[in-house]
């Protein structure tokens, strides 16, 4: 028998004082409803109302075990309450891991709309760069280019990102500035230390991507200081296009070979498996993908 239920019925019973009336609103027969009392009892070893043909009244250990037991079914139904409301209204701190190269205006401005329009939610950002554990570190989603998923996550593909090969201005007017992927040759390289080795570059996927060997000046798996010596001249960059557009645009930082198709990835948005997925999960990935770069119409740079 469900003990919950039973604790749920003999409350009612003990606030109505009648089992019948009891019965109909719970939708149980008269002899169940007795039933659900006479499991609480022999629980507790005790008997908790006392029943005549006209009237129900509680003993005084009822009395006691009423008062002990209410605020915990009190509890359940709010918690219970808060619960169905965070599946329907957006609420609650959203934890999401990011790679660095998102904490720039365009996307940050984003996030201050997304707020603005469900101020219930709040933003718990991890930008350190480490592949975290969603499911372990507690996190609700992870935007992430890499293609392999853990066990028992789900991925939303959201936009394609294209990495450039940026230069400075100043260090182009000092080594030249390349006609053809081979004028790169031995060029000072910044190298993301996760995924370029030794300085070898190629332009696009596939086995005939042209590509080149620069010479690596400074590696790191941090992007932000890979960005950072780029607009100071020390050596060529690739970066995410979301991330290098305000700099070309400004003219701080000029792209190589605009004529070549750049690597591209796909962006995702991955999340642990849940059977209902929170408003707050929910609203933000719709609202990511009504965005352009992230799947719509104006990306709010």
């Amino acid at each position: 028998m469900d003990s919950l239920l039973s604790l749920r019925v003999f409350a009612a019973v003990a606030d109505a004082r009648n089992f019948s009336v009891v019965a109909e609103r719970l939708g149980l027969s008269a002899a169940m409803t007795s039933k659900h009392v006479q499991h609480i009892e022999t629980q507790v070893g005790a008997r908790l109302l006392n029943r005549t043909s006209r009237n129900v009244s509680l003993t005084e250990a009822g009395t006691i075990y009423l008062a002990a037991v209410r605020p915990l079914l009190e509890g359940l139904d709010e918690v219970g309450a808060r619960l169905a409301q965070s599946t329907i209204d957006p609420r609650g701190t959203l934890k999401i891991s990011l790679p660095v190269w998102l904490a720039e205006p365009g996307f940050v401005r984003m996030l201050a709309a997304f707020q603005a329009r469900h101020p219930a939610v709040t933003f718990d950002l991890d930008l350190s760069g480490r592949q975290v554990n969603l499911v372990e570190d507690g996190y609700d989603l992870a935007l992430r280019v890499s293609p392999a998923l853990d066990e028992g996550l789900i991925a939303r593909r959201l936009t394609e990102i294209s990495f450039l090969l940026v230069a400075s201005p100043h260090l182009l007017d000092r080594i030249g500035r390349p006609r053809q992927i081979g004028d790169l040759t031995g060029a000072p390289f910044l190298a993301y230390s996760p995924v370029s080795v030794g300085g070898r570059v190629r332009l696009g996927l596939g086995p005939n991507a042209p590509e080149t060997r620069m010479h690596p000046v400074l590696q790191s798996a941090n992007e932000t200081v890979l960005f950072q010596a780029a607009l100071e001249g020390m050596g060529v960059a690739i970066m995410p296009h979301l991330a290098a557009r305000p700099y070309l645009a400004e003219g701080r930082l000029e792209r190589l070979l605009p004529e070549l198709s750049p690597p591209t990835v796909g962006l995702a948005a991955i999340y642990p498996e849940r059977s209902y997925l929170p408003a707050k999960t929910r609203s933000l990935l719709d609202f990511l993908a009504g965005v352009e770069g992230f799947g719509g119409s104006t990306y709010l740079a």
